[in-house]
């Protein structure tokens, strides 16, 4: 049983190791005056620093969360080891050699499982790099030299070879005095058929560090055809590696983040190497997984969340990139710092870009950057055909919920006018009121904003769209939709009064959705001129479901408004849902020409014009002539 720590040895190596040094190993600290320094709280999210130490007290306290204590108290709180294992840390740190009061030290019993799993990863590193000078290791020397990694690289990233046997690091770790109880735990080792066997055999090995910089895994690049395993294959969950809580290169990279308040998210392990070898020494990488709330929380505590913080995602310009980009856009409002995404024209990461065109060209592809918002609304809208009404409004369907999720009121103002002018839409407070209106409706709900929408399933009938999950149902019956109910009405209970005219007019003169299904329902019907006998009778039944089906027996039965029904009544609601149509397309057309620009296609342009230049003239016929010039 293991024995207890000298109180004198635990007092040197408290006295020994500076709070300030070990805190800053995973926050960034800066002056509070009166000799403390404050920083981002690591054990809870806040904004602003609440989390101070004192150097010469050797203490830390939150004034935000409460927790305080010393160096120990930190390290134990943080990495979520125990006392023990907290100061035979520390005490490696500061070269102190412990001694325990009873039964002796024997280090294969007691050190804690955290610290030995710790060790075995160090030991570990230690023998891949040492592999990867070896003959067997050609291949990945070479893998290394045709992406620009000469030795020094290597070595400076700890770049390692896992030999093509069986249990060579396996054998290794266990003559260091590991068991194989505690090899098959750290991931290093798995059950073979005659006992543990290497998990990494034949690979090109990165270690992965925490941001103490303590090796707690490795990722595993595949180099041979005969391979059947994945091209990555990293350390799989362990009590010291949790993919979702680790950033590749962090250790390597913290300094300068905290320092310049930046930091660059790349895509992998080849990517961090090319970036701090050109000078973009912020660069860190997930491992294995997707950008998500533990990394940001990572970040934040290094960054400070001032306002002058920047985190830069270069993701690949490819399909599989971009969705990346939109799931980090997903996260974004849990930043402070400004989040942008770069993307090399031709597509290529980092490390391609590195080969092709050298260091510099690493260097400038961060510099000129979008915001992060506007990449993910651009690949929503450009999905949409914006030459259509019915496509702006899809796509505002979309995006505007994204929109909506913006915290700060004023960005969320400015992002909303710039969607608008990705639209094409010159109305933009309707865009801005709609994501008020968005914004509030989930507030409503409890804070759970509008469900993601499901790209697999199949489009709904228009009658559900008052209900569908991007936003709060439609006024069916405001003054916007007023007219085209009345014209509804009259279309189905005194056909006589709006045909022929009726029958001439489009879907998409119906701006409600569930308008325009029963508009599709009466003509699919044959119309409503020479309406037979049976005439509502066939409308109900072309309907596509029964929510339509009901709708057309509510506006079948619903009084009309006016006192004397006539064909007068019925030319003016004829006439204005014509002029609300031809006004939306003028605004379409405008919005067209303004997305065309001084730069666009001259015949393009024309005729752009000329068709404004007609409809023009019969808005102004319609509002002169009434129904006369239907």
């Amino acid at each position: 049983m293991a024995g207890r720590i000298n109180d004198d040895d635990v007092k040197a190596v408290r006295d020994a190791v500076p709070i300030d040094a070990v805190v800053s190993e995973y926050l960034q600290l800066r002056n509070a005056g009166g000799g403390n320094l404050k920083g981002l709280c690591p054990f809870h999210d806040e904004k602003s620093p609440s989390f101070q130490v004192s150097p010469s007290k050797g203490l830390f306290h939150c004034f935000g969360c409460q927790e305080g204590g010393d160096t120990i108290a930190f390290v134990m709180k943080i990495d979520h080891l125990s006392f023990s294992e907290t100061v035979e840390r520390l005490a490696a740190k500061a070269g102190i050699t412990l001694r325990y009061e009873e039964g002796g030290y024997n280090p294969g019993h007691q050190r804690g499982e955290r610290i030995r799993l710790v060790e075995a990863h160090r030991a570990a590193a230690q023998f891949y790099a040492d592999q990867l000078g070896g003959a067997e290791a050609e291949i990945g020397r070479k893998f290394l030299a045709e992406r620009g990694f000469d030795q020094a690289a290597a070595e400076h990233f700890g770049v390692g070879y896992s030999p093509a046997g069986w249990d060579h690091l396996t054998r290794y770790l266990r003559g260091k005095g590991f068991s194989d109880k505690e090899l098959i735990l750290s991931g290093l080792s798995q059950d073979g058929r005659r006992g543990p066997i290497d998990r990494f055999r034949g690979r090109l090995m990165w270690p992965i560090r925490d941001v103490g910089g303590e090796v707690v895994g490795f990722g595993a690049r595949k180099l041979r055809d005969d391979d059947n395993g994945p091209k990555y294959l990293n350390t799989p969950e362990t009590p010291i590696y949790k993919k979702s809580q680790v950033l590749y290169g962090i250790d390597l990279a913290k300094k300068d983040i905290a320092k310049v308040s930046r930091a660059v998210v790349v895509e992998g392990y080849t990517d961090v190497m090319a970036c701090h070898l050109a000078g973009v020494t912020t660069a860190i990488a997930t491992c294995g997984t997707a950008f998500g709330s533990d990394h940001i929380k990572i970040l934040r505590r290094l960054l400070m969340d001032n306002g002058s913080a920047r985190v830069i995602f270069t993701f690949d310009g490819d399909a599989a990139g971009q969705k990346a980009a939109l799931r980090a856009f997903e996260d974004d409002q849990k930043f402070a710092a400004e989040t942008y995404i770069a993307i090399a024209p031709d597509g290529m990461d980092p490390c391609d870009l590195r080969l092709a065109k050298g260091d510099q060209a690493v260097a400038e592809l961060v510099e000129p950057r979008t915001p992060l918002f506007e990449f993910a609304l651009r690949q929503i809208v450009n999905r949409y055909d914006l030459e259509t009404p019915a496509g702006r409004a899809a796509a505002l369907d979309e995006a505007a919920p994204i929109v909506a999720r913006i915290k700060n009121i004023a960005s969320q103002h400015e992002v909303a006018v710039q969607l608008a002018g990705m639209l094409g839409i010159l109305d933009t407070q309707f865009v801005v009121k709609r994501v008020a209106q968005i914004a509030r409706w989930s507030r409503d709900r409890g804070g759970r904003g509008p469900a993601p929408a499901d790209r697999n399933r199949q489009a709904a009938p228009p009658i559900q769209a008052p209900a569908a999950q991007a936003g709060p149902a439609l006024n069916l019956r405001s003054p916007a939709h007023r007219t085209e109910r009345e014209l509804l009405k009259l279309a189905l209970q005194r056909p006589e009064l709006v045909s022929p005219a009726f029958d001439a007019y489009g879907i998409d003169e119906f701006t409600a959705p569930p308008y325009a299904a029963v508009r599709q329902c009466i003509q699919d019907a044959g119309g409503a001129t020479g309406a037979p006998a049976d005439y509502l009778t066939a409308v109900r039944e072309a309907a596509p479901n029964d929510t339509v089906r009901a709708l057309v027996t509510e506006l079948a039965v619903e009084a009309i408004f006016a006192r004397t029904v006539d064909e007068n009544y019925a030319g003016d609601q004829l006439v204005t849902v014509r002029l609300r149509a031809v006004d939306r397309r003028i605004r379409d057309i405008q919005g067209t020409l303004a997305r065309l620009g001084a730069n666009g296609d001259p015949e393009r342009v024309a005729a752009v014009q000329n068709e404004l230049w007609v409809l023009t003239q019969y808005g102004q016929s319609l509002r002169t002539n009434g129904a006369a010039a239907l």
